[in-house]
């Protein structure tokens, strides 16, 4: 989720703010790499071998904790950030821990094993960017984390194809199975009516955590408001994308467009009053 969640392509925040995003994405995309993708020659790493290398580097990280010069590129450009900002390590440490789960859990039975995993996966995203603002709080990081779920679970919507060719299924097991739904259907070039029930059901779940979460942008101030405002169009307009496709996401993601995001992006700005909470999600 890194390169499609983090606001980065912001052109319009200032440059020290740019930096520490940038910096952050460098680290989750690093560490998304270290459990998904080939190695130099193209070939696919056992597990064994990506375990290892996540826990070389979560050493690393936890030396930089302890105040130990950093050697890695990505770890160089990312210490700034974690002085000026003040990073708690945890969520750098939870998106280590998301990519060690890859290598072993490629099947989650029930939307909230999914919830948990976006805990580890996706919600210290937003813990992070928070930060990186100054606007850190314990309130907001609970509203945040149920943006970066949503977000998540977007993103899996969208990726269900991509996702079955390297062997990971992230719709709920036990739903597809009562809706008749085997893996094998997720082969196929278009969706049948029962997939796409499965689908449109993650979905509305996606968008009630995106409503749970969105009075988070009239709590923020500033740059952090249009930032933050920003994922959670992204996240709407993506939504919106994925029920124009009649929630078939077999023959490829569905994209949102620019003048959705934009609209998207002006009604973040009105969100409900009221965070409620979804059945089922932690905070």
């Amino acid at each position: 989720m890194a390169g499609e969640n983090f606001p980065v392509a912001l052109r319009v925040l200032p440059a020290r703010i740019r930096r520490h995003l940038l910096a952050l994405y460098w680290y989750a995309r690093y560490v998304d790499d270290l459990g998904d993708e080939p190695d130099e020659r193209g070939r696919d790493e056992t597990p064994a071998t990506r375990l290892a290398g996540l826990d070389r580097f979560d050493r690393e990280v936890r030396a930089l904790y302890h105040g130990r010069l950093p050697r890695h590129p990505v770890l160089v450009r990312l210490a700034p950030t974690v002085v000026d900002c003040r990073l708690p390590i945890d969520p750098l440490l939870r998106l280590i821990e998301a990519n060690r789960r890859d290598q072993a859990v490629r099947r989650y039975p029930t939307f909230g094993a999914l919830v948990d995993y976006c805990h580890l996966s996706a919600d210290p995203v937003g813990e992070l960017v928070l930060h990186v603002f100054g606007a850190a709080s314990p309130d907001r990081i609970r509203l945040s984390d149920r943006i970066c779920t949503a977000l998540q679970v977007v993103e899996h919507l969208q990726d269900v194809a991509e996702d079955r060719r390297r062997g990971r299924i992230y719709l709920p097991t036990e739903e597809l199975a009562a809706a008749g739904v085997s893996e094998e259907d997720l082969d196929a070039p278009r969706a049948g009516d029962r997939l796409r029930t499965v689908v449109r059901r993650q979905a509305q779940r996606a968008a009630d955590l995106l409503d749970a979460g969105a009075p988070l942008v009239a709590d923020l101030h500033g740059w952090a408001r249009l930032a933050v405002g920003g994922y959670v169009a992204g996240g709407r307009a993506a939504l919106a994308a994925l029920a124009r496709a009649d929630h078939d996401p077999l023959p490829g993601p569905p994209k949102p467009t620019r003048a959705g995001i934009a609209a998207a992006w002006l009604r973040s700005y009105r969100p409900p009053r009221v965070a409620l909470r979804p059945s089922g999600v932690r905070g």
